[in-house]
């Protein structure tokens, strides 16, 4: 069974166990270590998990959040699963290996030996 790599983000949990509750809290405490985000920025960051993160940005969460990385984020294996017919020990096809195949014209009244 493969593996697909996946994290999960907790900022939005972490700012409210130190008090946070509104993403706009974030932004004066971004600004004095140098980071300036825009609110509409901030409110993602919160909300949504990132596909990127700045580490200038990371490291100021870390720090106005007194937490480490690991509180931030956490990493999960989630199992892929592959789908097989029942009894089916080949593997399975993508859609390019499909061939047409030829169809067959029958007129009315005629058998199909002829």
């Amino acid at each position: 069974m493969n593996k697909k790599m996946g994290t999960r983000w907790h900022l939005r949990q972490v700012m409210a166990a130190r008090g946070l509750f509104q993403t706009s809290d974030l932004v004066p405490h971004l600004a004095e270590r140098g980071v300036h985000l825009s609110r509409e920025q901030v409110y993602r960051l919160v909300t949504q998990p990132p596909q990127r993160l700045n580490m200038d940005v990371f490291a100021a969460l870390c720090d106005i959040l007194d937490c480490g990385p690991q509180n931030l984020i956490e990493v999960v294996a989630e199992p892929k699963q592959v789908r097989k017919a029942v009894g089916d020990d080949t593997p399975e096809t993508g859609i390019g290996d499909l061939r047409p195949i030829r169809a067959r014209i029958r007129r009315p009244g005629t058998s199909e030996d002829a």
